[in-house]
């Protein structure tokens, strides 16, 4: 039986994979999954089950595969991390609204 976390060591440890998912960088734009704004949500339950749902710019975006790939790759570094799994959801649609400022900038949209 896994360990319980506490809700502040499972706070934390959403931290750790948020700061390695910003290591993911979308190869057509150059930036990181975080900053385009394409993680909508990160679970993790005590047995080390991580989901991340994700979006991308486009429904055709022949990337998702890779990403999918870039994101198991961080997680891994990630002890308490033992499953992953990236599900791709298009509810809401991605806009460029749920870019950060830092991304908006660096691709020169205002």
């Amino acid at each position: 039986m896994a360990d319980k976390y506490t809700e502040e060591q499972v706070e934390a440890i959403k931290e750790k994979i948020f700061s390695a998912l910003e290591s993911v960088i979308d190869p057509e734009l150059g930036i990181d999954i975080i900053n385009l704004g394409l993680i909508y949500e990160i679970a993790f339950e005590d047995n080390g089950f991580t989901e991340i749902k994700m979006t991308l710019t486009t429904m055709g975006c022949p990337l998702a595969d890779l990403l999918t790939v870039q994101i198991h790759d961080a997680l891994k570094e990630i002890e308490e991390v033992k499953e992953v799994k990236v599900n791709l959801v298009w509810q809401p649609a991605w806009t460029v609204d749920k870019m950060s400022r830092y991304a908006r900038i660096a691709l020169g949209i205002r």
